[in-house]
Protein backbone atom coordinates (compact mmCIF):
# COMPACT_ATOMS: atom_id res chain seq x y z
CA UNK A 1 0.00 0.00 0.00
CA UNK A 2 1.29 3.55 -0.45
CA UNK A 3 0.10 6.86 0.48
CA UNK A 4 1.49 9.67 -1.49
CA UNK A 5 0.54 13.35 -1.65
CA UNK A 6 1.39 16.59 -3.97
CA UNK A 7 0.92 19.98 -2.53
CA UNK A 8 0.74 21.51 -5.73
CA UNK A 9 -2.30 20.35 -6.87
CA UNK A 10 -3.47 19.19 -3.35
CA UNK A 11 -4.21 15.47 -3.89
CA UNK A 12 -3.91 12.51 -1.76
CA UNK A 13 -3.59 9.40 -3.52
CA UNK A 14 -3.82 5.49 -1.26
CA UNK A 15 -3.02 2.40 -3.38
CA UNK A 16 -3.40 -0.57 -2.56
CA UNK A 17 -2.74 -2.51 -5.51
CA UNK A 18 -0.17 -2.18 -8.66
CA UNK A 19 -2.10 -1.15 -11.43
CA UNK A 20 -2.08 -3.93 -14.03
CA UNK A 21 -4.90 -3.03 -16.16
CA UNK A 22 -7.51 -0.25 -17.01
CA UNK A 23 -9.46 1.02 -13.82
CA UNK A 24 -13.46 1.96 -13.76
CA UNK A 25 -13.44 5.31 -11.89
CA UNK A 26 -16.35 5.62 -9.29
CA UNK A 27 -16.99 9.22 -7.83
CA UNK A 28 -18.18 9.28 -3.91
CA UNK A 29 -18.35 12.93 -3.56
CA UNK A 30 -16.74 15.83 -5.10
CA UNK A 31 -13.69 15.61 -3.32
CA UNK A 32 -13.40 11.24 -3.23
CA UNK A 33 -13.32 8.74 -6.38
CA UNK A 34 -12.41 5.22 -5.51
CA UNK A 35 -10.95 3.44 -8.77
CA UNK A 36 -11.67 -0.33 -8.95
CA UNK A 37 -9.93 -3.03 -10.89
CA UNK A 38 -11.70 -5.29 -13.00
CA UNK A 39 -11.82 -7.61 -10.86
CA UNK A 40 -13.95 -5.64 -8.60
CA UNK A 41 -10.88 -4.82 -6.00
CA UNK A 42 -9.95 -1.66 -5.43
CA UNK A 43 -7.06 -0.04 -6.77
CA UNK A 44 -6.53 3.04 -4.86
CA UNK A 45 -8.52 5.96 -3.49
CA UNK A 46 -8.18 9.86 -4.63
CA UNK A 47 -8.71 12.69 -2.12
CA UNK A 48 -8.76 16.09 -3.89
CA UNK A 49 -8.60 18.89 -1.62
CA UNK A 50 -6.86 17.10 0.62
CA UNK A 51 -5.21 19.09 3.08
CA UNK A 52 -8.97 19.71 4.17
CA UNK A 53 -9.89 16.00 4.26
CA UNK A 54 -6.91 14.44 5.56
CA UNK A 55 -5.83 17.22 8.58
CA UNK A 56 -8.91 17.51 10.61
CA UNK A 57 -9.26 16.01 13.89
CA UNK A 58 -5.67 14.34 13.62
CA UNK A 59 -3.43 17.39 13.15
CA UNK A 60 -2.22 16.21 9.92
CA UNK A 61 -0.79 13.05 10.70
CA UNK A 62 -1.82 9.46 9.58
CA UNK A 63 -2.24 6.58 12.29
CA UNK A 64 -1.48 3.17 11.27
CA UNK A 65 -2.49 0.50 13.96
CA UNK A 66 -2.35 -3.24 14.32
CA UNK A 67 -6.04 -4.21 15.56
CA UNK A 68 -3.93 -7.71 16.22
CA UNK A 69 -1.10 -6.39 18.34
CA UNK A 70 -1.90 -2.64 19.24
CA UNK A 71 0.77 -1.24 17.92
CA UNK A 72 0.84 1.98 16.86
CA UNK A 73 2.39 3.93 14.03
CA UNK A 74 2.00 7.77 13.40
CA UNK A 75 3.32 9.65 10.34
CA UNK A 76 3.31 13.35 9.91
CA UNK A 77 1.70 14.10 6.35
CA UNK A 78 2.35 17.99 6.30
CA UNK A 79 4.86 19.98 8.44
CA UNK A 80 2.03 22.28 9.83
Amino acid sequence: MRLTYDPRYNIAYIRFHEKNSDVETLKISDDVFVDILPDGTIHGIEFLNANEQLQREDMGKLLVINEATGERSEVALSAG
